[in-house]
């Protein structure tokens, strides 16, 4: 089985190429984790305060900014992990692969997962880290812990908010898997929360990490592509078969939002990359949204094609576009377009494309066209432009684990600056602008596509311009 994360490209390893981690929620027999969480009546109570929410003004900040504070350094950067699943069962291998890195804590309700993560962190010459299984909630034992300075949260998307808020809570720096949060207060909860505890909250978006989005970010930083105009991101990948698999997810959380939001469910793989190519948050931010989305067909048909009359998803209804497009436009007049489509049959593609005064990239496949460079109105090979690559390609030329190696890359470099104490490459506020999308994108297609203001989580900090992910190789000396 694969997961929805990221990335079929060619010679792409499936060594962890994983769905997020699940964890079991007590009492919901085959449900999953999460389901009473943040039901469909919870989504409907969070939905009536929503467009009030991004319309209003920032609220008052009650901390410091979190722009360009960096991580304390650290001799060991000490992990906890909270869930192990598909996606956190194979992270770990990465963490562990890392120099000056101690898994020391992990927590999973599934007894099994946290022993063959406990084995690998034991069989990489680390002291047997500390366990959490007692349910749902133990995780927020693990998180008071003294002698952990990360948590990684790999869980169903019902309880990134509320496994972050407990992490920075307890002094702890925390990374989340897509998308960070479900509604637009709890974005401004997790800013809120970063900047009084003073602890990095952030969206761990592996795609900011391929290899071509960050060869293409640096182009576009060396003026390539001349003054930049429009990008294009996507997540369509289809996932009707994980979807409705019993074995694959332990209940069927993630098929279950698609019973109560219509919108684009999972941005950031394609607005994380186009965010930083535009240097959203740095000089530059989005203001609007305005979304479409098809009927939703897809996981019904499926369900009646390859369902058998009793499963439990015949209960289920869905209001989940089969496609979502939407157009988010810049201060500075710039247009991003994002779909989602993972209902529906297709090959993958994450669209990835920039464009500007000097010409365009897209990829899948990937092409180019440059001005002064290409004058025949045809496609050129983007391995000509292998000398933009970014140092930690070059220096990680074969890296490990899945998704052609982004993943690995994304973690070397966010433990890279815990332990010499650097700004992250991105932080709390470009988490919760590339999770924006999610509950903006369900308002304005219930408004028949009317704009929505995307909120400046920033408070004006994006109008100065500062390093991202296209970062300075640092001295490790």
């Amino acid at each position: 089985m694969r997961e929805e994360n990221a990335t079929p490209r060619p010679g792409d390893s499936d060594d962890g190429y994983s769905r997020r981690s699940v964890l079991r929620t007590a009492g919901i027999a085959g449900a999953g984790l999460g389901l009473g969480a943040f039901g469909a009546s919870q989504a409907q109570a969070a939905e009536a305060g929503e467009a009030a929410a991004a319309e209003a003004a920032a609220p008052p900040r009650r901390g410091r900014t979190m722009i360009g504070v960096p991580f304390e350094t650290h001799s060991t950067v000490r992990v906890g992990i909270v869930g192990l699943g598909n996606r956190g069962g194979s992270m770990i291998d990465l963490f562990l692969a890392q120099p000056g890195v101690q898994v020391t804590a992990l927590c999973d309700p599934v007894v099994d997962k946290v022993e063959r993560a406990a084995k690998k962190v034991v069989d990489a010459g680390q002291p047997a880290p500390a366990t959490y299984t007692k349910g749902d909630h133990d995780f927020e034992q693990l998180c008071e812990r003294g002698d952990i300075d990360f948590v990684y949260v790999a869980t169903p998307w019902d309880w990134h908010f509320e496994m972050a808020k407990t992490a920075m809570l307890n002094g702890k720096h925390v990374g989340v898997e897509c998308p960070i949060a479900m509604t637009v207060k709890e974005l401004w909860d997790l800013v809120d929360l970063s900047e009084r505890t003073r602890r990095h909250c952030m969206q761990l978006e592996n795609c900011a990490y391929g290899k071509n989005e960050m060869r293409v970010l640096r182009m576009a930083h060396a003026g390539l592509f001349g003054n930049l105009l429009h990008a294009a991101g996507a997540y369509n990948h289809d996932l009707r078969g994980l979807m409705f698999d019993p074995d694959y997810y332990e209940g069927p959380w993630r098929r279950l939002w698609h019973t109560r939001l219509r919108g684009d469910l999972y941005p950031n793989h394609g607005f994380g990359p186009t965010a930083n190519y535009m240097d959203v948050n740095r000089g530059d931010r989005v203001t609007h949204i305005s979304s479409f989305g098809t009927p939703a067909l897809g996981l019904a048909e499926y369900r009646e094609e390859h369902m058998p009359s009793g499963d439990p998803s015949w209960k289920e209804t869905y209001i989940g576009s089969d496609r979502t497009f939407s157009m988010l436009q810049t201060a500075k007049g710039r247009v991003i377009r994002l779909e989602h489509d993972v209902s529906t049959p297709h090959p993958y593609s994450r669209i990835n494309s920039l464009g500007g005064t000097k010409g365009v990239f897209e990829d899948y496949e990937p092409r180019i066209y440059l001005e002064p460079m290409h004058t025949d109105d045809r496609w050129h090979d983007f391995a000509d432009f292998a000398e933009y690559d970014h140092w930690l390609w070059k220096e990680h030329s074969d890296p490990p684990g899945g998704h052609g190696g982004m993943d690995y890359i994304m973690i070397f470099r966010l433990m890279q600056c815990m332990r010499l104490g650097l700004v992250p490459d991105f932080d709390v506020y470009d988490a919760v602008t590339w999770t924006a999308p999610v509950p903006l994108s369900h308002l304005s297609i219930k408004a028949g596509g009317k704009p929505q203001p995307i909120p400046d989580f920033t408070r004006g900090g994006w109008k100065d311009e500062r390093p991202g992910v296209d970062s300075e190789k640092p001295d490790e000396a």
